[in-house]
């Protein structure tokens, strides 16, 4: 696997959500800081030594509603 593609979302109770898209991975942090260094540790935890992507993408989700 070459590369792991993450979806974030802002939590409704604060901070982020990041999912990954073709693996059960799931973290949430305060902060984006803080998920970046979540997200390494959980992809991390998930292969094995060696199987892991070679890069982590975060693909920022964001719902907007405007009143028509």
């Amino acid at each position: 696997m070459s590369e792991i593609i993450f979806l974030v979302e802002e939590s409704p109770e604060g901070g982020f959500e990041a999912r990954a898209a073709s693996a059960s991975i799931y973290t949430e942090a305060d902060t984006l800081a803080e998920l970046r260094t979540m997200v390494r540790d959980a992809v991390a935890c998930h292969f094995e030594s060696g199987a892991g992507p070679k890069l982590i993408r975060l693909h920022f989700v964001r719902e907007e509603i405007l009143a028509a």
